[in-house]
């Protein structure tokens, strides 16, 4: 069992953490509203910190959940930043969906303070945070990782490194690459079988059991045939990952024109109210 805490409990790290304290981690919490992080406690019996630094101090392992490259710095770096509070020799666990870039700043910075740094973004969503079944895809050292990866488990089905700093931030990328795509063909699909006259539910049934099986089929088509997106990944996110995607491409000269269009497509559902919506619904812009 190990010391942890747990920055940032949004609808990924609230369960999350919840998953720690009852495999039986030491569990302290902090969140930017400080009453957020008292109710968590109050429910699952760990503490809340009023700072990141307060609530890393004397943790084995501290792990991060927050919105973007800037919401991290402002919970690991400065006077009241995590690492300012940790021992040597403590392992920092970001999971958050961040840019590559970031997290390699923070493993060297990591490095000169004699702490470890693993960027260990998730997929699976709110479902796979409050069930403990998240894809958990890891960079880092492989000793600092061989080391965190029992505790990681505790809300995760699978989790692996990828190779050094940044790998696991560059493999979010190609999960989100390839939901982007796959999400535009399911709509398509969908909004072609409904301008046919087909019976959606029966096609889907039966082409799910092909070559056209995907995750997002057997999870949204019954959704988005019923044009119900108040729910999952929003939009929003989704915009902000694929920005992330398309920087990264531009540095290393990939070619992603299906992943900016979609992109596109996406900016086209914001415009229609839909920035909260779940991303199944790039169906909605093809019915309007």
């Amino acid at each position: 069992m190990a010391k942890v805490a747990f920055l940032g409990l949004g609808v990924m790290g609230y369960p999350m953490a919840r998953h720690l304290k009852s495999k039986g981690h030491e569990v302290t919490v902090y969140n930017r509203t400080f009453a957020k992080a008292e109710k968590w406690a109050s429910e699952n019996g760990g503490k809340a910190a009023r700072t990141p630094r307060e609530a890393a101090a004397g943790q084995d392992i501290v792990f991060a959940c927050v919105g973007n490259d800037d919401d991290l710095r402002s919970v690991v770096l400065g006077e009241d930043g995590a690492f300012a509070g940790m021992d040597k020799g403590a392992t920092f666990v970001d999971h958050t969906t961040a840019s590559a870039e970031v997290a390699r700043e923070l493993y060297a910075k990591a490095k000169e303070l004699g702490l470890a740094f693993i960027d260990a973004p998730v997929s699976g969503g709110q479902a796979g945070a409050e069930n403990g079944v998240l894809t958990v895809m890891c960079g880092g050292d492989e000793q600092d990782y061989a080391a965190v990866e029992p505790v990681i488990m505790a809300y995760a089905r699978a989790c692996k490194r990828l190779g050094g700093a940044g790998a696991g931030q560059l493999t979010k990328m190609v999960n989100q690459i390839c939901i982007a795509g796959l999400v535009q063909g399911l709509s398509e699909g969908v909004h072609f079988a409904k301008k046919a006259g087909l019976d959606v539910e029966g096609v889907i049934e039966t082409i799910s059991k092909g070559a056209a099986q995907s995750w997002q089929m057997e999870n949204r088509y019954k959704t988005m045939n019923a044009g119900k997106f108040d729910f999952g990944f929003a939009v929003d996110w989704m915009r902000k990952d694929l920005s992330i995607c398309l920087s990264e491409a531009r540095r290393n000269g990939a070619h992603l024109p299906v992943t900016a269009l979609v992109d596109q497509f996406y900016s086209e559902v914001q415009k229609m109210g839909g920035g909260r919506w779940d991303t199944s619904s790039l169906v909605a812009r093809l019915e309007k």
